[in-house]
């Protein structure tokens, strides 16, 4: 079976725009696993513009599923993460001004780096997992850095599935089938949603879980966080 972690950083985004705790993350957090999600994902920005880091604390103390935490490993997040001890910590290459996670590691590049954090991470007990790119040819150097998973980027596959869908997920088919032969675990996320998560669970081998945030939140809107998260377990199933 393939986890939904729900990505809760709309709904600290929104209570952020007016300044108080309202909605309340906390809660958001406990009814998101109370409706059947099996882990709750955040990613604190050096701005704190969406989940602040003052919120790791408590997410960390009431979420009974798994928790994950993703972000750029700079010295100031590291050390939050090891403080907090989340789940899954997942390292994303975001600069500083980046709008979103658009892009994975180049883990020819920085693979000593990688290496180093992710020795230091592993060490506190916390499972790792680093954004990629579907580049079958990086899961050498990716799995040099001793990491436990690799998350898909798969804004590429959701911005071509309406073209070519057989074509959008041949990529990360194959770098997947590599990861697994490597032993790495493999994760997915960025932009999928009702439309496409289900061809793509059905696609991609060795799926442990995706993290879904912006399209599952919007869909909540709609129909609120109970149907909607029952709605995505069932693309899943």
């Amino acid at each position: 079976m393939v986890r939904l972690s729900v990505n809760i950083n709309k709904v600290a985004l929104i209570r952020n725009s007016r300044g108080a705790n309202f909605p309340d993350l906390i809660k958001v957090a406990q009814d998101c696993e109370k409706f059947g999600a099996e882990g709750i994902t955040v990613h604190p920005r050096p701005d704190e513009r969406h989940v602040r880091y003052a919120d790791l604390e408590p997410l960390k103390r009431v979420t009974k599923t798994e928790f994950n935490i993703e972000g750029y490993p700079s010295e100031r997040f590291l050390n939050l993460v090891c403080q907090v001890k989340p789940d899954q910590c997942t390292l994303v290459p975001d600069p500083p001004e980046a709008l979103t996670s658009n892009t994975g590691w180049d883990t020819n590049q920085h693979q000593a780096f990688l290496r180093r954090v992710v020795k230091q991470l592993q060490a506190e007990g916390i499972r790792v997992s680093l954004f990629l790119d579907p580049r079958p040819e990086l899961i050498e150097s990716a799995q040099s850095t001793g990491t436990d998973r690799i998350e898909l980027y798969t804004g590429s596959y959701a911005l071509n599935f309406s073209q070519d869908k057989k074509e959008a997920v041949t990529p990360h088919r194959i770098t997947a089938q590599h990861a697994q032969a490597a032993g790495i675990g493999i994760n997915a996320g960025h932009d999928l949603n009702l439309e496409n998560l289900s061809y793509y669970a059905q696609e991609v081998p060795g799926l442990l879980e995706v993290s879904i945030g912006h399209a599952l939140i919007v869909d909540a809107l709609y129909m609120g966080y109970e149907k909607a998260i029952g709605r995505y377990l069932d693309m899943l199933r």
